[in-house]
């Protein structure tokens, strides 16, 4: 009767354990769940990002924001972003972004921005650096953060054999960033307002503007590894040259590793302002170490 009591008594203890053990391991978040933008890196922590941006369009919309047929002309993006923890607090992160571009014009196919050929319908190279920093304001709020940056131009002349490649107008870029957990652990919105002053090239189209694109992302994670989303932005442009737009868009995020978290998005831009009314199909692969 005392071994049958002992084992019984074992056997609760087991399962007890591991059911603990279990509980503990699902309460675990994953990096998707942890890292969003508004989360700042802890001291000698890295957060390294590839995003890949293709832009692809055949509209126009004009000052009245009506839509004209055009050649198509398609706008790659290749952004590495790097970031650190410095500080003892966690609150300050120091990095550096760096962006490499690729454009075609004349009726070419939107993955034409991939070709080596060197002609009078395409344009490539680092357009832009930029030191940045990013901090918490509010201890008691850690999901709000600041991202500053001066991003610094390459370009020398925006447009060659009607070729636009990139600003030659220096910019100095704030973003806004804050997330919300629901109760559930399942959804998660995200919010995020980007400002930006572009400065010091008489020649550029951007000079002596502001730029104000809010956008609202609601996420929602099947798994722990894992998460779709929505989204819309707006960009409103103003000063010596305005224009506008609104995209919607889906995605979502995977982590293929401990390290390593894959993001797939596309947007749609469904109207503007002197702005194309086009696709952007977007990558990005990000470690966290």
């Amino acid at each position: 009767m005392k071994n049958n009591f002992k084992s019984i008594l074992l056997i609760f203890l087991f399962i007890g354990l591991n059911s603990f053990a279990q509980e503990e391991k699902e309460s675990d978040k994953s990096n998707i769940q942890t890292y969003t933008p508004s989360k700042l890196l802890n001291k000698g922590q890295w957060d390294i990002k590839w995003f890949n941006n293709l832009y692809t369009e055949n509209k126009f919309a004009d000052a009245n924001g009506n839509s004209v047929n055009k050649a198509r002309e398609n706008y790659f993006t290749s952004t590495i972003e790097a970031f650190t923890g410095v500080s003892d607090n966690n609150r300050i992160n120091i990095g550096a972004i760096v962006e490499f571009r690729s454009n075609t014009i004349g009726g070419r196919q939107a993955l034409s921005v991939f070709s080596l050929d060197d002609s009078n319908t395409d344009r490539k190279g680092i357009t832009s650096i930029a030191p940045a920093i990013k901090f918490q304001p509010f201890k008691s709020v850690s999901n709000f953060s600041v991202q500053s940056a001066i991003h610094i131009p390459l370009v020398t002349n925006e447009t060659e054999n009607g070729v636009f490649l990139d600003q030659t107008a220096w910019s100095f870029q704030n973003r806004f960033f804050y997330d919300y957990t629901f109760a559930s652990g399942d959804w998660q919105l995200f919010t995020e307002l980007n400002t930006e002053y572009n400065f010091g090239e008489d020649t550029s189209f951007a000079n002596n503007t502001f730029l104000l694109a809010p956008g609202v992302f609601l996420s929602y994670f099947p798994s722990s590894k894992s998460t779709v989303l929505g989204f819309v932005q707006h960009a409103q442009r103003f000063g010596d040259f305005s224009q506008d737009y609104t995209a919607l868009g889906l995605g979502g995020k995977y982590q293929l590793s401990k390290v390593l978290n894959l993001e797939v998005l596309y947007s749609n831009f469904v109207r503007g302002n002197n702005n194309g009314l086009g696709q952007s199909f977007n990558l990005g692969l990000r470690a966290l170490f």
